[in-house]
Formats: C-alpha cells, sequence, structure tokens
C-alpha cells in the first residue's frame, strides 16, 4: 500500500485536549478501553468461525497481552482477534469515532453536564491519549489477501498510515508513555489496574515485562515447548523430578468464566465462599447470598452478599461492583444499585445497561430505574421466602441484617411494604417475633377483665349493664346494689344465676320505670368489642438498654407483659415509620408510661385521696429538689419493693431526641428541653413513700425526698457526675442512721 500522510476529519483545532479533560475521570481506565476493544475483536472472529465465513487455526488460543516497558517507556497491547485492513484504520480510527463531530461543539455548547458531550462518541481507542504522547497501531486483517497496516499519531490532529510488519491475524497497539505518567510501565502498577478493571473479561490476559530477567520454576511436566530454558536445576537425588529454571512467564491475571455467568445450581457454596473471599478480600464468611439471573424484559446476572457486621449502620460501607459483559464499570452506582444496598457486598452484570462513551455514566434513567426496581424485588422475595420456609436460619442472620432491611424500609416505599410483615422483633425472653405476632402478645385476657370487673365493683363502684323492657326493647339501665348480703343470699336461695338476676331503676323511652332483665346482648357486645378494638391504638412496649430499664423490664415480666428490644439507632426513625404506614399501631417505651395492669385497683374515693396526697408531696418535692416543674404522682404498685419511678411520655422522648440529633448536627435547638414530659411516681405501697406521706415535716424527710428522685433516675440514665456524688454520700448518711 503507498504511504498515506492525512487529517484526522474533524473541524476541531484539535480533539485531544477534549479528551483528556472530558472522556474520563481516571487516567487508569484506558487499560479497560484498550482491553476491552481486544476482547471485541476476538469475538468478532469467533462469531466469523461459527458462520463458516472463517476458520480458526488448529490451536489456536484467544488472549490478550499486556508488555510492560519501562527501560523504552512503552505499553503494548496485543490481540489476535480479527484485525484491521487499512480501510478500517481509515473508517474505525480516522472517521467514525468523529461522526458527527463536526458539529458537537455548537450542538453542546449549552450542556453542562460532560458526560453528554462524549456520550455520543466511540472514542474508547482515544483514551491511551491521556497518557501517551504518540500511539502506533500495527494490524493484519482475517481478510484472505489483507496486508498489514501500521498507523501512528502524535495527539494532534495529524496521522500516519502506511504497509505495516505484522504477520499474525489481530492487533498490536503501542503507546510511548508520557513523563507524568511512567508508573503505567511498572509491572506491579499495570497487574494492579488490569485487576481492578478487567478480572472477569471473556478472553484471557497476560501481563509481561519486556526483556526480563526474572525466572520462576517448573517441573519438566509443567513446562512446555515455548518455555525458554535458562537453567536446568541438578537432582539431588536420583529418584527427584527433574526441574527447569525458565524466563517468567506471562501471567494470566483474570478468570474468563465467572460464577455469575452459572447458573444458581451449578454453584456450590464453597464457590460461593471462594469468590466472595477472592473478589472481597474478606476472609469472613458472608452471612447468605441472592444470585440474580434474569433474561426478561432485560438480561441481569449477579451475586449481592450479605456480609456479617457488628458496627452501627452508618459506618458500613459495602462495595457493590457493576459489569457490563463482564467489563468492570465502577463501583456503587446509586442510579443502578437501591441506596440501602450498597452496604451490601456484590457483583451486577448488566449487558443491556445504557452507557455512554466512558462506560461510566448511566443514561435511560427510565431503564435504569426498572433495573433498580427489580434488584429490589428480588432481595424482598429472597428476604420473605427465608422467613417464611427457613425461618431458624432467618433468625439467625436477623441481627446482622436488620440495619439493610430497616434503611431499605426507611429508602423504599415499595421494600417497605413487601418486607413488613417479616421484619423480626427480639422480644425480652429473645425469642422473634414479627409485627403482627408482637401485636398479639400484650392483648388482654377476656377473663382477666372479668375479674377486673368484679373486683371493681366489689369496690363500690357503679357497674353498666345492658338491660332490656317486656318488649325486648333495649333500654339504658343502671344497676345500684342497695342490700349487698340480701341480694347474694336471694339469688342462692332461688338458684338464679347471675345473668337471670332482675335489675331495679330501669327505665324505657318515656321515663317510666320497668322491670329490666339484665341479659347480655352478644351480637351487640361483640361488634362493639370489635368496633373499640378496632378504634383503641396497639400497643408495642419496646427497651433500648436492658440494663438501665432493667426495673421496668421485671415489672413487665411479673406482669406476664411482653417488649420488644430496640437498641439500634435506625430503630428509632424505623418504628416511627411504621407506625405511620400502620394505623392503630404505637410503639411504646416501657418506662413512658405505667398501665393499669402494674396499679392495685382502688376505688374512686382512694384515688382521689391519692391525687390530693400528690399534690401536697408535689408542693413538697419542688422545694426540696428546687425543681418547679415537678410532675408527681402517687400511685398504688403492686410490686411493693419498688419506691420510686420516672416516666417519660413517648412524644417527649422522641422530641428530644430529635433535638439531640440535630444538636449533633451543629444546629442549636436551644435548651429549653431539659427533663420536660417527666412524671415522678411515688409507690404508695412502699414504707419509705407512706413514711413521706405521714411525716412531711419530719427531720428526714429531705433526704428521704431527695433519694427517692435519685434512685427513679437512675432507672433511667446515669446521674450526672455532682448528683452521683451527693447521691452516694446521702446513702452513707442514711446508712449511719440504720447504725444508731
Amino acid at each position: 500500500m503507498a504511504a498515506k500522510h492525512g487529517n484526522l476529519s474533524i473541524n476541531s483545532d484539535n480533539i485531544f485536549p477534549i479528551i483528556k479533560k472530558w472522556l474520563y475521570s481516571d487516567h487508569d481506565i484506558f487499560f479497560r478501553e484498550l482491553i476491552s476493544n481486544g476482547c471485541d475483536a476476538i469475538t468478532k472472529l469467533k462469531k466469523l468461525d461459527m458462520m463458516g465465513e472463517y476458520a480458526l487455526p488448529d490451536g489456536y488460543k484467544p488472549q490478550i497481552q499486556v508488555i510492560v516497558n519501562p527501560e523504552e517507556k512503552t505499553l503494548k497491547f496485543i490481540d489476535n482477534g480479527i484485525g484491521m485492513t487499512a480501510d478500517e484504520v481509515e473508517e474505525y480510527i480516522n472517521q467514525i469515532a468523529f461522526s458527527g463531530a463536526t458539529d458537537f461543539i455548537e450542538k453542546y455548547k449549552d450542556k453542562a453536564n460532560e458526560d453528554q458531550i462524549i456520550g455520543h462518541f466511540g472514542l474508547g481507542f482515544y483514551s491511551a491519549f491521556m497518557v501517551a504522547d504518540e500511539v502506533h497501531i500495527d494490524s493484519l486483517s482475517w481478510q484472505e489477501g489483507a496486508q498489514p497496516v501500521h498507523w501512528e499519531c502524535d495527539g494532534g490532529t495529524e496521522f500516519d498510515m502506511e504497509e505495516g510488519t505484522r504477520t499474525e491475524i489481530g492487533t498490536e497497539i503501542t503507546l510511548l508513555i508520557n513523563e507524568d505518567c511512567l508508573e503505567f510501565c511498572n509491572e506491579y502498577k499495570a497487574r494492579e489496574v488490569i485487576k481492578k478493571y478487567c478480572s472477569f473479561m471473556p478472553t484471557e490476559i497476560y501481563l509481561s515485562k519486556a526483556n526480563t530477567t526474572d525466572t520462576q520454576t517448573v517441573t519438566a511436566e509443567e513446562k512446555l515447548d515455548t518455555d525458554e530454558v535458562v537453567e536446568e536445576i541438578k537432582k539431588e537425588k536420583e529418584e527427584d523430578e527433574q526441574k527447569f529454571k525458565i524466563r517468567k512467564r506471562p501471567e494470566l491475571l483474570n478468570e474468563t468464566h465467572p460464577l455469575w455467568t452459572k447458573h444458581p445450581n451449578e454453584c456450590t457454596k464453597e464457590e460461593y465462599l471462594e469468590f466472595y473471599r477472592k473478589v472481597f478480600q474478606d476472609y469472613k464468611e458472608p452471612l447468605f447470598w441472592i444470585h440474580l439471573n434474569m433474561d426478561y424484559p432485560f438480561n441481569m446476572k449477579g451475586i449481592l452478599y450479605f456480609p456479617k457486621i457488628n458496627m452501627e449502620y452508618e459506618s458500613i460501607e459495602g462495595t457493590i461492583k457493576l459489569y457490563n459483559n463482564q467489563v468492570f464499570i465502577a463501583d456503587n452506582i446509586k442510579e443502578v444499585i437501591p441506596e440501602f444496598l450498597l452496604l451490601l457486598k456484590g457483583v451486577i452484570d448488566c449487558p443491556d445497561l445504557p452507557l455512554n462513551v466512558s462506560r461510566s455514566a448511566l443514561q435511560n434513567d427510565g431503564f435504569v430505574k426498572k433495573i433498580s426496581e427489580y434488584i429490589t424485588k428480588k432481595v424482598a422475595d429472597k428476604l420473605s421466602g427465608m422467613c417464611k420456609t427457613e425461618k431458624e436460619e432467618y433468625e439467625k442472620y436477623w441481627d446482622d441484617i436488620s440495619p439493610f432491611i430497616k434503611f431499605g424500609c426507611l429508602k423504599d416505599d415499595k421494600f417497605c411494604e413487601k418486607m413488613t410483615d417479616y421484619i423480626l422483633f427480639k422480644n425480652l425472653d429473645g425469642k422473634y417475633l414479627t409485627l403482627p405476632e408482637c401485636l398479639e402478645v400484650n392483648k388482654v385476657d377476656p377473663d382477666e377483665v372479668k375479674e377486673g370487673e368484679s373486683a371493681a365493683n366489689e369496690s363500690g363502684e357503679k357497674a353498666e349493664s345492658v338491660a332490656v323492657d317486656e318488649n325486648g326493647e333495649k333500654v339504658e339501665a343502671e344497676v345500684v346494689e342497695e342490700d349487698n348480703s340480701q341480694a347474694e343470699d336471694g339469688a342462692a336461695e332461688d338458684g338464679q344465676t347471675e345473668g337471670e338476676k332482675t335489675g331495679s331503676g330501669a327505665v324505657d323511652e318515656n321515663g317510666e320505670k320497668v322491670e329490666a332483665e339484665i341479659v347480655e346482648d352478644e351480637s351487640d357486645s361483640e361488634e362493639a368489642e370489635e368496633g373499640e378494638e378496632e378504634k383503641k391504638e396497639k400497643v408495642i412496649y419496646y427497651v433500648t438498654d436492658e440494663k438501665q430499664q432493667s426495673q421496668y423490664i421485671n415489672m413487665f415480666k411479673a406482669a406476664k407483659m411482653d417488649a420488644v428490644i430496640l437498641t439500634h439507632n435506625i430503630d428509632q426513625p424505623f418504628v416511627s415509620q411504621l407506625e405511620m404506614k400502620n394505623e392503630g399501631v404505637k410503639f411504646q417505651r416501657i418506662d413512658a408510661d405505667l398501665t393499669d395492669v402494674f396499679k392495685t385497683r382502688t376505688s374512686k374515693k382512694a384515688e382521689k385521696e391519692m391525687e390530693k396526697q400528690a399534690e401536697e408531696i408535689a408542693e413538697l418535692m419542688k422545694k426540696v429538689l428546687k425543681k418547679d416543674a415537678i410532675k408527681v404522682k402517687i400511685e398504688k404498685l403492686k410490686n411493693k419493693k419498688i419506691s420510686s419511678m420516672i416516666t417519660l411520655s413517648e412524644e417527649a422522648r422522641r422530641m428530644q431526641d430529635m433535638m439531640k440529633m440535630y444538636s449533633m448536627q451543629g444546629m442549636d435547638m436551644g435548651m429549653g428541653l431539659g427533663r420536660e414530659g417527666e412524671t415522678l411516681i411515688l409507690n404508695a405501697s412502699h414504707p419509705l413513700v407512706q413514711y413521706v406521706l405521714e411525716h412531711q415535716d419530719g427531720d428526714n424527710v429531705k433526704m428521704i425526698c431527695e433519694q427517692l428522685y435519685d434512685l427513679a433516675l437512675l432507672q433511667q440514665a446515669p446521674l450526672e457526675p455532682e448528683a452521683m456524688t451527693k447521691f452516694v454520700a446521702r446513702s452513707n448518711e442514711i446508712m449511719m442512721l440504720l447504725t444508731k
């Protein structure tokens, strides 16, 4: 062929400064581009063979060689693929890469997105000019009678092309590395970059150093015909195997058939674990994994691993490697991988990804969103399936995977909807419950309700029942026991049951007194109960610190009540979301309030008396503690060993937590919250409280009041240093009183 000198088909003074500025953010990416181009060339040649248009030579081994030469400051990329003719070099290198480039500056002059500028051109080859002062191409086409071609360019708009000297089908690209990028001529650096981008490309990639003096030892059986023998190693014993010292062979750097390309049924547990260790350099076994294998409506394969973690979710950082036809694209691309899954480790290979020329930015947001939604669905399906069919295993994993799932529920409504019934909560006994199971835990037993009502009636309170007149119409009836003993005796004598007793004081709609038979209107009562149950909030009690809240936990256990343990930072926003999405569901910390189950039933008269006492004690406490805003209640608790407690309303606590969060983020939310929302509960059944009630002017009352308050505080949180010092001194003083 005749030598040729010409200009690249572009009307820009120099395209290469633009390429260097906009094409890639990472200069090492030229390795990926040139190697992937070589893979494409080999794939095309193999397809020609399959179609019968070309016959691969015997012993053909597709491969790409990368040769570093630090002495000459060069890098070579050699493939034995389809090759190029002079016309193809003219078309692919000189023109096509820039088709439409004549108007690209005008077209994109108002575009701020740099990726858009490049996204329309196939400029992968030209990434070489980011690190090279000069690039040479030597190629020989597969076509019969084709002549080899040599092309070179120094980064300007001019090129030189002439007949080459290559004798084997394929392409050799030589980069003359510039002074700023000589590190890429280093064998170790080249190995690092190739492993980063090309570990799973479909063609074998070999790395070698030109004119190397390095050697390796092989056995006679391992020795190849292509090996250059440097030395024949003498055998120490006659029976020893013959060994040879040979010139170091090119090093294979990739795996052409990664695990994700296989069907899940073909993969063993050991293979999954080995792949995980190799790719992520993590020798802690993952909890479990999800193998993605989808062909329609788009092609996507991959493996997502759930790692074992022991830290707060904010500090967890996973790695999801994104591939396109086994070509590495990037880590953790949020457009493809849902944000909450970025905490995982894994690989995803999607050939259908709409990439721009740099293979690092995504286009077509709608398509990408579908991919993201599919990944989310597969994760939800896997987790819910495990909860249904492998509940014991699921429970073992829960503590580690719960941050992922809860974070996912906060970030993705669809994921939350799928997972709500498969969220687990650990109760006080260490048993795992789903949300529906939690809602059933503390339901009141109807028998206990009847006993309670009976106890209330025995206390002298009025009882309301459903009464009917002689026509069977329901009327409002008030049952008044005028003579309890007589009524009981009469009922016994007549053999009447409670349901057959005749009540007095019933009136009809005209106000006329009627004889009313007290009966249970089962249908109406059932409907009413169901209606009340639907309207009533279903409370799930929770614990945030098992040690600090141990007093409250003991009370719950004694009352045969249960609570769940929520100790993770993400739990608070998570339960708030569950409350929003599940009407009638409320989460309440066990120290937020005292439920009736912890109190001894008292008459109305006794309650009014305790309210009066509470007002008196509140004034005393305000004076002693110098806290004008303190709230005091006196309750008769079933547990007589408890002297005092503090409750903090759920709303107040969440507000305080929110304020703390904003304060940690550097926002000044003021200091006005203090201990607002707290109520000091004094147990009227405890001797110390009884003493205070009876001796408000006593010598030791002040000291006892302070001690009762500090004891209550200690059940929620450690005392401040000054308060703790006073508490210890006061405790010693109280013990000294016992010695007198």
